[in-house]
């Protein structure tokens, strides 16, 4: 069993190592985010609604595109990440945009050490976020602690069907349920495939009911679940492009869910 100290360390030089290529990549596209293009998609959008005013936490944010296209609509937005390369970009990216936004350089179990106040209108987080993290239920902790009485966390995550396949998606490789970290060496990136990176990562999948146990065992009440059959992102291997700009994985076609969206409110 990996230690908790290994994963960090391990998967904070691996994001690290990852910044710099996402920042250059078509993926990403800064310029055309500097130019104003907002980063969110439609289905978070739809779940946040108007942000205007409210308090947003954005856990796990990257290099900050999602927390600054949140500022861009009107929201007071506190971005987290472990990445310190990350939060330098994100705090530069601030400040080249001219968007306000605070950026904080941490892991999100040890957010407490460094954000002591609370009460925010809305948890955030988005794609790629969960598996990262070992535990559920100091996640969704966490969450209860940083949510004011009436805020909602409002979460889009690829589905956890999509982690049993092999990167190929040719065979079933990995448990739907959380049996213990998953150690890989990861080669290129999903944003640039053929970037000079060979790193070690370790990671968890979770299952929908861990991930909604964990919540409801906060009492946190569950307001939305939806399930998609197509992904915002071109981020996989054999992804075929739809008539609407999303992304559907071909071996899977329709059949599978590719993300899943949770909105859940603290009474």
């Amino acid at each position: 069993m990996t230690t908790p100290a290994a994963y960090l360390d391990l998967n904070r030089a691996l994001w690290n190592a990852r910044t710099g290529p996402h920042l250059a990549s078509d993926f990403y596209n800064v310029e055309a985010f500097k130019a104003g293009q907002s980063s969110l998609n439609r289905i978070e959008l739809d779940l946040l609604g108007n942000v205007t005013g409210l308090r947003i936490l954005h856990l796990q944010c990257h290099f900050g595109q999602d927390s600054l296209s949140l500022a861009r609509l009107g929201a007071q937005v506190t971005g987290v990440d472990l990445s310190d390369e990350a939060i330098a970009a994100a705090r530069q990216l601030s400040t080249e945009i001219g968007v306000a936004a605070e950026f904080i350089c941490c892991d999100v179990y040890n957010l407490p050490q460094h954000l002591p106040e609370a009460g925010f209108d809305v948890v955030f987080t988005s794609y790629g976020v969960l598996g990262w993290l070992p535990d559920l239920t100091r996640w969704a902790a966490l969450l209860s602690r940083y949510l004011r009485p009436g805020g909602r966390l409002v979460l889009a995550e690829f589905h956890p069907v999509v982690w049993m396949f092999d990167n190929d998606f040719a065979r079933l490789q990995y448990s739907y349920f959380n049996t213990g970290p998953i150690e890989e060496t990861e080669v290129g990136t999903y944003a640039d495939r053929a970037a000079d990176i060979v790193h070690q990562s370790v990671t968890w999948n979770h299952s929908l009911s861990e991930v909604i146990g964990s919540l409801l065992g906060q009492g946190l009440q569950l307001t939305s679940f939806q399930e998609y059959d197509y992904s915002p992102y071109n981020c996989f291997a054999h992804t075929v492009a739809q008539p609407d700009g999303t992304f559907r994985i071909g071996p899977l076609g329709d059949q599978a869910p590719l993300v899943y969206s949770v909105v859940a409110t603290k009474p």
